[in-house]
């Protein structure tokens, strides 16, 4: 492993990839730490103390890197590209120019990424407004009530376009380091700017997890992680692989075709989109619940969403959120992967599959098999998802932790795909990989 690792660094073009790859790393995490201007410190400080008692801004600080409590310059994260990106692969579904584009190979591409880049933007000025005046009101029910706590004290339209024009320059900033990371790093620039999120806030969360639980309980988590992560692999890792014959024929002088080759069906052919759409959608109830009055029939509703929904160890949260988790995942597995499409590619290209006809059974047969190893797919990071912070929860209450299982699968699946292109560049330039 230790020879495998010099190599990298052997090898002047692979090491200088990895180099630039640090460096925008380093330069992200410094963002966000660096307050946006207008801001009391003090107030700031005071409220990163009550937000650990949040479900919600738990999920938003998975891909902010703990940004958002320091109201950097990065506090959208990455998040509004994740979000452009999802509804730009969706509304190809259902705008036939998007599906014209997606069609066009590199050309089309560079279309559908201008056009996800101007929706990055606005979704980032809406957040950037909504955070302003979310803030300004002591996080507008995300926090302790009553906390009194305002972090733009100098409320005026001036600070205002000050705060969203520092924000959304910062999200911009963010596409354009993680395209260069893609461009002239290693991996996914993108990807890789939410792993570094990601790994950054687990030595805070395993200190409370030892402050609540002590030694043992640290013990236990980082065993139960290390279980999770292997299994993560395996399942990652794990395809089925549909043999494919392309038929021989000859153009002028020269014969092609004849070879055997297969398309790779994943398991877990979504990643983690579906728990970041099942994650939205189960805490659109407690944003919607603070517009509600603060006594009475709004109070108990507010208390019943906190009770059921947001609380991880709830029969009616475990219930809701894995039965969304595999909802999506066959949602999102439809728009990736088409059977039509793919089986009209392999009937043009003069491709067929080892006893079953071309044409529409080979879109049945695709569809059937897809259907299939979804299910198993959908089910477990379902399970990845709520069993970690349901055994938090339940053994160690009172502890907001958010490195839980998604942390994980996110964490995981970027550096696999990373060392994959690691591993590719060696053995290129006939070293030997991390790859087995």
């Amino acid at each position: 492993m230790l020879a495998n690792l010099k190599n990298v660094f052997k090898v002047p073009d692979l090491r200088n990839k990895i180099l630039f790859t640090l460096a925008i790393i380093l330069l992200y995490r410094l963002g966000a730490h660096l307050p946006v201007p207008g801001i009391d410190i003090g107030a700031l400080t005071s409220l990163q103390d009550q937000a650990e008692s949040s479900g919600i801004l738990g999920f938003l600080q998975l891909f902010s890197g703990g940004a958002l409590t320091n109201f950097a310059i990065f506090a959208l994260g990455i998040m509004p590209y994740i979000t452009a990106s999802i509804i730009m692969q969706i509304l190809g579904v259902v705008i036939p120019k998007l599906e014209e584009w997606q069609n066009q190979g590199a050309v089309g591409q560079r279309k559908i990424t201008q056009w996800t880049r101007y929706v990055t933007i606005g979704i980032a000025v809406l957040q950037s407004t909504g955070l302003a005046y979310l803030f300004h009101n002591g996080g507008g029910g995300l926090f302790q009530a009553g906390s009194g706590v305002d972090l733009v004290p100098n409320f005026d339209v001036w600070h205002v376009l000050l705060i969203v024009l520092t924000l959304t320059t910062g999200t911009a900033l963010l596409m354009w380091m993680g395209e260069l990371v893609t461009e002239k790093g290693v991996g996914n620039g993108m990807s890789l700017l939410i792993f570094a999120s990601v790994v950054a806030g687990l030595p805070g969360q395993l200190g409370i997890i030892r402050a609540n639980g002590g030694n043992t309980a640290l013990a236990l988590t980082l065993l139960g992680y290390g279980a999770i992560l292997v299994a993560i692999v395996f399942v990652e890792q794990g395809q089925r692989r549909i043999p494919v014959q392309f038929a021989k024929r000859v153009v002028g002088r020269r014969m092609y075709g004849g070879q055997s080759t297969y398309i790779p069906l994943k398991v877990n052919q979504s990643g983690v989109i579906p728990i970041i759409f099942a994650s939205s959608v189960l805490y659109l109830p407690q944003l919607l619940s603070f517009v509600l009055p603060s006594d009475g029939w709004g109070a108990s509703v507010r208390d019943w969403i906190d009770s059921n929904l947001i609380r991880p160890n709830a029969p009616v949260h475990l219930l809701v959120f894995g039965l969304l988790i595999i909802g999506f995942a066959y949602f999102y597995t439809a728009i990736t992967f088409d059977p039509v499409k793919q089986a009209d590619t392999l009937r043009k290209q003069g491709g067929f599959i080892p006893g079953i006809r071309p044409g529409p059974q080979t879109e049945r047969y695709l569809a059937k098999v897809l259907s299939r190893i979804t299910l198993p797919g959908a089910l477990f990071i379902a399970a990845v998802a709520l069993i970690p912070s349901f055994v938090l929860t339940t053994y160690l209450p009172g502890t907001q932790v958010q490195f839980t299982g998604i942390s994980i699968l996110i964490a995981v699946g970027v550096a696999l795909e990373t060392m994959k292109q690691v591993d590719s560049q060696l053995m290129m330039r006939n070293y030997e990989g991390f790859l087995k």
